[in-house]
């Protein structure tokens, strides 16, 4: 039984010296009689090194989960910074978009009016040259229709001819041509243009006496000046 007891000791002992060697254990001592508490010690130590150990890992984890967590923050941050920097172009973009399309349409805009003054003032100018025209047949119209004889008025043909002399001055009259008033009015060369005077006490100074020839405005513009004659 002594035999054995020594052997297992020795065993001990060598297995103590191994697991120094190995791991940089300290040497835990084996006294005669004491197998079981030397055993015990050594278990208790394998156990601490084996939570040192678990525990260095874990804080090796918690680091490199913490470096992680940072570096996502970071690259988060950057890729908002660049998001935002993105959306300032795009919006600046935007506006400088919309403020030319703004000044486009003013500019068009600018254009249909002063195109559309353009086309009012040819066509005034179109319709007072064919109004020009149109009135020395009128004033033909009322020089023949003057001349007729009272005894021929009734006749077919100068009822025919006075009929189309009516027409064309309501025509005119609708276009807005009106004939200018002379007689019994005061001379003013806006409308009146005297080729003649006359004393007469019977007149008031600077009225129109007599008309020649008739003159008509379009739209309130003089298209033809009235030739008058004048008292003093």
């Amino acid at each position: 039984m002594e035999n054995q007891d020594n052997r297992d000791r020795e065993e001990v002992e060598a297995a103590s010296e191994a697991k120094k060697e190995d791991d940089g254990a300290v040497e835990i001592p084996v006294e005669d009689g004491n197998l079981e508490e030397a055993e015990e010690e050594a278990s208790e130590k394998e156990t601490e090194e084996a939570e040192t150990a678990e525990e260095e890992k874990e804080e090796t984890k918690d680091g490199s989960v913490d470096a992680e967590a940072s570096g996502a923050a970071k690259d988060g941050f950057f890729r908002k910074k660049k998001k935002d920097k993105k959306e300032e172009a795009m919006k600046a973009q935007i506006d400088e978009l919309e403020d030319r399309v703004k000044r486009q349409m003013a500019e068009f805009e600018n254009f249909r009016k002063r195109t559309e003054k353009e086309k009012a003032a040819m066509f005034e100018t179109g319709a007072r040259s064919v109004i020009e025209k149109i009135l020395p047949i009128v004033d033909n119209f009322e020089r023949g229709l003057s001349a007729v004889p009272e005894e021929e008025k009734d006749s077919a043909f100068v009822q025919g001819m006075n009929k189309v002399y009516k027409q064309l001055v309501t025509e005119l009259d609708n276009m807005g041509v009106k004939p200018i008033e002379a007689v019994g009015q005061e001379f003013d060369p806006n409308y009146h243009n005297a080729v003649m005077h006359v004393e007469d006490e019977n007149l008031g100074e600077n009225v129109v006496a007599e008309e020649f020839q008739k003159g008509y405005t379009y739209h309130d513009n003089v298209v033809r000046h009235s030739m008058v004659k004048v008292a003093n």
